[in-house]
């Protein structure tokens, strides 16, 4: 399943428009090719609609917000809607402040998602309409644990059949759910958070993986997951003396570059509840 899933994005090469932050953009785009897509940004509401109307699939990423930015999301997520084109939101910090947590609630309103991708703490949020975070990361006190692991995927998948949309919950155990059922994956390293970015370079495949898999949205969701979290083990176990972060995140993309489907099958560690 998950190698048909990759190979689709590597024989489709969905084009991508991502309105994205721009802490991450580059390695947004360079995620995007290494999977085997093809990334296009921009955030002009003047040009969003244009952009859209071109692309396989959207990606709405609220991590740096301006006014103009907000409003080219919304149009670009509704002219993707009347594509027909999956739209996934990432809403990174939803929580942190009024506007972030205002923002994103609006989007869910008025736009057909396809998928939510975040953090706990930003699906908390986002479920129960407030919330707090940790800056952009997840609240300690929300981490998804093997003890309240079952009441984690029960919370999630509630929340997902409320939203009418996938819901990916990321971080040291992973949630992929359809509302029905859920992925619980456990591929990944603890250093990844050390990267600015991991999360919005997900989003980024992700959105790929839905666009080529259009008949398979969870499992496309799933594998994206999975590949994301072993591209972060392979990559850390090709760590040498004096390499830091900035080296760890090439080490991730490269792995993603290199990943075939048979790869991503065997490396992949989950389980459906």
């Amino acid at each position: 399943m998950m190698k048909e899933c990759l190979d689709n994005v590597r024989k489709t090469v969905p084009l991508v428009h991502n309105i994205t932050n721009y802490v991450t953009v580059n390695d947004v785009a360079n995620a995007l090719l290494a999977c085997g897509g093809s990334p296009i940004m921009s955030d002009e509401a003047e040009d969003v609609e244009d952009i859209t109307s071109v692309c396989n699939g959207l990606n709405i990423n609220i991590g740096t917000l301006h006014k103009t930015s907000i409003e080219g999301m919304f149009r670009a997520g509704k002219k993707a809607n009347e594509l027909g084109h999956p739209v996934l939101l990432d809403p990174v910090g939803a929580g942190a402040s009024a506007l972030r947590t205002d923002t994103a609630l609006g989007l869910m309103r008025e736009l057909k998602l396809t998928a939510i991708r975040g953090n706990i703490s930003e699906i908390r949020t986002l479920a129960l309409g407030s919330g707090t975070t940790k800056g952009v990361d997840a609240d300690a006190a929300d981490a998804v644990t093997e003890e309240n692991l079952a009441d984690a995927v029960e919370f999630v998948k509630d929340f997902s059949r409320s939203a009418g949309c996938i819901v990916a919950v990321t971080g040291a155990i992973d949630l992929v759910t359809d509302g029905e059922k859920c992925y619980v994956i456990r591929n990944g390293r603890p250093e990844m958070g050390k990267i600015t970015g991991t999360g919005c370079q997900l989003s980024g495949i992700m959105t790929a993986f839905l666009a080529a898999n259009p008949d398979n949205v969870l499992e496309a969701a799933a594998s994206a997951v999975c590949m994301m979290g072993y591209a972060g083990e392979i990559g850390w176990s090709r760590m040498q003396e004096g390499d830091g972060n900035a080296t760890y995140r090439n080490r991730i993309i490269d792995a993603i570059y290199n990943m075939s489907g048979n790869d991503l099958e065997k490396g992949a560690r989950y389980e459906r509840r």
